[in-house]
């Protein structure tokens, strides 16, 4: 197995021109699949088999960040040997990640929302970006990235929807409510004018400076909210995305039009946040029902 792992690695790295670091990663990945089932005939290594081997390492603490890593490298390592015509079966195609590694994302309720939310000073420019920028956060569950580097003509006020610029290129509409509608109104008129300096600047969320907002600058936007209200849950901006998806499928909203709304391509991806509904719906029946 040794000597198709490396051939594999040499492939990763002359005809898919992986880098060096990545091709090494998918190396050292193979090293402990080649470790466990060094005695295996590769033909009949099962997926079952597989599956009780990355359960054994999360078990033994491997992270599940990794663990997912590693069971794409094998995946991809019998693709390549299926190429190769050395075999004609993948048995980590059908492997599905177990729920159990799947890390939950925190979620805040409406009422901690409502409090981050209204945290910035309307009074001032920052607070009237900083509050925009947190009612589209929310709004729309749009990622960081998508965030900050919304344009100014990608939102449409009168109908009431942005155009986010997503993975993969790929731009989505995405409607807003009229509490994000105001505040990015009242920022657009009242602060963003001062910060351009009269110059024509794309993006919407502008620094005092002028430039474009970082997802450093608008982590530490949060990170001082989050203080001033006291909310203590680690709180980010994905924190929010993370609301604004668990909070419309508890309120009846379909997990289709979420993973719409959210830019997710595959709708597995979406389907964790029906685990978070489950759990705190346990919560509730156990702590509600006459007879938990």
């Amino acid at each position: 197995m040794d000597h198709y792992i490396r051939e594999f690695v040499d492939y990763l790295s002359i005809e898919k021109r992986r880098s060096p670091n990545t091709a090494e990663a998918y190396g050292r990945d193979m090293g402990k699949f080649s470790a466990e089932f060094q005695k295996t005939p590769l033909e009949d290594i099962s997926t079952n088999q597989i599956r009780d081997f990355l359960l054994k390492l999360r078990k033994n603490g491997l992270s599940a960040r990794s663990i997912a890593r590693l069971q794409s490298s094998i995946r991809s390592f019998y693709a390549f040997l299926i190429e190769e015509k050395i075999t004609d079966k993948n048995p980590a195609e059908l492997l599905e990640t177990p729920k159990i590694w799947q890390k939950l994302p925190g979620v805040l309720s409406f009422e901690e929302v409502d409090r981050l939310i209204s945290a910035p000073d309307p009074k001032t420019p920052e607070g009237l970006r900083d509050k925009a920028m947190l009612e589209v956060l929310y709004a729309a569950g749009v990622r960081v990235s998508e965030l900050i580097n919304l344009e100014a003509a990608k939102v449409n006020l009168e109908m009431g929807f942005i155009l986010a610029f997503g993975k993969g290129s790929k731009e989505r509409l995405i409607p807003i409510g009229d509490a994000a509608k105001q505040a990015i109104e009242d920022y657009m008129l009242i602060a963003r004018p001062g910060f351009a300096k009269g110059r024509n600047i794309a993006p919407l969320f502008l620094t005092r400076r002028g430039g474009a907002m970082t997802r450093q600058g608008f982590w530490k936007i949060i990170k001082r909210y989050t203080l001033i209200q006291g909310i203590n849950k680690p709180v980010s901006p994905h924190t929010l995305r993370h609301a604004f998806a668990t909070h419309l499928l508890e309120g009846g909203a379909d997990l289709r039009s979420v993973q719409q709304m959210l830019g997710h391509s595959d709708i597995s991806t979406t389907q964790i946040y029906t685990h978070v509904m489950q759990t705190r719906l346990r919560e509730i029946h156990e702590k509600y029902h006459p007879r938990p």
